[in-house]
């Protein structure tokens, strides 16, 4: 494993960082808590120190569960890398941006991008709680809240780094004009975006700027949720409520899957998975500081947290990057 500084923060992260999104189950078609568990004492235990999870997996769970797992675990080794933002609870009094309706065990659960001052206190003092933590390592706001003043949201950011409840702040899913604005109060260490060898938007405008500004980039998503893979193509069954059902109709499936053949020679010349190819290809793509990679169970936390035991040569990402090309 590999540990990175995260922009100019002094946290010191491993590359590859554990995703506890789809343990939380939600939009996941439910998860096993025991596996979740397992996969989080796994990571650990094969070097992956960072966790990424949010109050909005599973409604709680997510970090409910990171909690009970890491308490096991020596808290100064470990970081925890949790959001705010998303409110589900009704909290908000329906203010705040209406994002989506969530599955929550068949039944509708209305989302709102909601980032006010006060949610901002009381969200974190429920994570921590969930987290059995009594600080967290780097806190971000999940989506931009346009009905919020970018302002307010980063003064209640700013009250808790004084009071010593986070090490430091980071922002997802923003722009390079929300950073800017952001940073007028508080000091951005990092920014948490979609990056797969299947969406590369962010080389455009946002890596240069992040590079400038030294801000970390945490990529999300770098296997498209399990697209890359390629075990949607040799069992296509996704249950009712998996949000992938939809997600996946997005991309020219049959272009994906020639991609992945065409990178599975590669793989087994080195007698690796092509999910740790995609892995590794993402660690080294310029600006991106850590990668998140979700794990059901042990064995996928494993090959995930193994991804960084090979290293690809100069000629190999040229084939790699060639096949991408390919894809329109």
């Amino acid at each position: 494993m590999e540990y990175k500084k995260l922009g100019s923060s002094e946290l010191e992260l491993s590359t590859i960082t554990y995703g506890a999104f789809a343990i939380g189950g939600t939009m996941w078609a439910g998860t096993d808590k025991k596996d979740s568990i397992d996969s989080i004492h796994a990571s650990i235990d094969h070097g992956v120190t960072t966790i990424d999870t949010a109050p909005f997996y599973g409604f709680g769970l997510s970090e409910e569960m990171v909690g009970e797992a890491v308490k096991s675990h020596d808290r100064l080794k470990v970081q925890l890398l949790t959001k705010f933002g998303l409110v589900w609870d009704g909290s908000n009094n329906g203010k705040g941006d209406y994002f989506f309706d969530a599955d929550d065990n068949g039944k509708k659960v209305p989302i709102y991008k909601y980032s006010s001052k006060a949610s901002v206190i009381k969200e974190v003092e429920e994570s921590l709680k969930r987290l059995q933590t009594d600080y967290i390592d780097l806190l971000q706001i999940h989506w931009p809240n346009v009905t919020t003043p970018i302002s307010e949201t980063m003064e209640a950011v700013e009250t808790l780094i004084q009071q010593g409840k986070i090490r430091a702040f980071g922002v997802s899913n923003y722009n390079v004009a929300q950073i800017q604005e952001a940073q007028k109060t508080v000091q951005v260490v990092s920014d948490q975006v979609a990056y797969s060898m299947l969406n590369r938007k962010i080389e455009e405008e946002l890596i240069p700027f992040t590079i400038s500004e030294n801000i970390g980039i945490i990529a999300y998503s770098p296997m498209e949720r399990g697209l890359l893979t390629g075990k949607y193509f040799l069992d296509s069954k996704l249950k009712e409520n998996d949000h992938r059902n939809g997600y996946f109709g997005k991309f020219d499936l049959q272009q994906v899957k020639t991609l992945i053949e065409e990178l599975s020679s590669l793989a087994h010349s080195k007698h690796i998975s092509i999910s740790q190819l995609v892995l590794r290809w993402t660690t080294l793509q310029k600006g991106i500081s850590i990668v998140l990679a979700g794990a059901r169970n042990a064995e996928q936390a494993i090959s995930n947290a193994k991804a960084m035991d090979f290293d690809l040569s100069s000629s190999e990402l040229e084939f790699i990057n060639q096949a991408i090309s390919k894809v329109k």
